[in-house]
């Protein structure tokens, strides 16, 4: 098993657009110096809660100040990008990253950027506007002959050499493309079942993990349409994770600090507005008021001292029958940024040695 980071960006309200971006530019430095695989940054576009419409802006800056990790959008929505300029700009940002940049896409799940946009995202518009867009992206990294897509939402040509010298000329550094990961929340994930039609990486958001065995059920449902056999290290989890020296500590940093602030002031209202209360309980019959950041803290959350970590770890790797990367979820501690730094740093150091069986019984197995 390795591990990641998965960041909205989250940052509160208040913060500044600039503080915010030099908080999370301090925090892939950290992941890069210990060790950690690879992070994904997303892109929203009318969340106070989530401020970054420009992700591959934060990648281009973090790709300069690191060395190892791995970087991507996570991901470009791609219903707002025409995909010809977006392939352009992916392609120079593989360049620009030497081979370290993954591709994560996504459908959009805001009603508020769907109204920006013009999307109607409540007749699924937005979900066809994604499969054309990357359908188109990547035939535009790996056709060589002009074409013309006359796609539903998009038309696209590829021209053939122009006054002699004038013709597409940018793909990525790594062929035929990045990796490309996609991400899913619902129960049977539609976005989940392209990634295993596909092949790209599956990435479950930090929902309950009776929801998240499903998911992998999305992915093999998907493989099976177009004969492939997915395999469970590509598949990424991605949870909420605090460590500190003890479990009463972890605990008061997490529910009492910017985890439970987010979660209170943001993340559960909204899911309670979309009906989506449903996803983070571990039981059906268990009411949407008992959903708190406290239950989510005790079901869903994994806190606690580097023992009680590695044992919620192993016990959820049980639950869902294996993955492959943990994805830490990004909160911003700015304010106690020794507290985050040491908490990314035992995870690292003390949890995933305690852990190292995991992967290597399954293949056993």
């Amino acid at each position: 098993m390795e591990i990641g980071y998965f960041t909205m960006p989250s940052h509160p309200p208040e913060c500044g657009l600039k503080e915010g971006n030099d908080w999370d530019l301090q925090t892939m430095r950290w992941l890069d110096e210990l060790g950690y695989q690879e992070a994904w940054i997303g892109e929203h576009h009318t969340a106070p809660w989530e401020p970054n419409p420009t992700p591959d802006l934060l990648i281009a800056q973090a790709l300069l100040q690191t060395k190892n990790i791995r970087i991507g959008p996570g991901g470009f929505l791609l219903p707002y990008h025409h995909p010809a300029e977006l392939a352009n700009r992916v392609a120079m940002l593989d360049h620009l990253s030497e081979g370290r940049l993954n591709f994560g896409v996504a459908a959009s799940g805001l009603p508020s950027d769907w109204a920006m946009f013009n999307v109607d995202g409540m007749s699924g518009q937005n979900r066809e506007m994604t499969r054309e867009a990357l359908e188109i992206i990547l035939k535009l990294w790996t056709e060589p002959a002009p074409f013309t897509h006359k796609g539903k939402y998009w038309t696209v040509t590829k021209p053939d050499t122009m006054f002699d010298f004038l013709k597409p000329h940018i793909k990525p550094v790594q062929a035929p493309h990045p990796p490309i990961g996609v991400a899913g929340l619902s129960k049977n994930s539609d976005t989940l079942k392209l990634a295993g039609e596909r092949g790209f990486i599956p990435m479950s958001l930090n929902l309950n993990p009776a929801y998240v065995g499903s998911h992998w059920d999305s992915v093999e449902i998907g493989a099976a349409k177009t004969g492939r056999k997915p395999n469970r290290s590509d598949w990424r989890l991605v949870r909420e994770v605090f460590v500190a020296d003890t479990d009463e500590e972890a605990w008061k940093l997490s529910t009492g600090d910017m985890m439970g602030r987010m979660m209170s002031e943001y993340f559960l209202p909204l899911l309670g507005h979309f009906g989506f209360k449903d996803y983070l309980k571990h039981a059906p019959e268990v009411p949407d008021s008992d959903v708190t950041v406290e239950y989510c803290a005790k079901r869903n959350w994994i806190v606690g001292s580097p023992s009680t970590v590695a044992e919620k770890i192993e016990k959820i790797y049980e639950e869902v029958g294996g993955f492959g990367v943990l994805l830490v979820f990004g909160f911003d501690y700015k304010h106690k940024p020794e507290a985050w730094h040491h908490s990314l740093a035992l995870l690292k150091n003390e949890v995933m040695p305690r852990l190292k069986h995991l992967g290597s019984a399954r293949k056993a197995a």
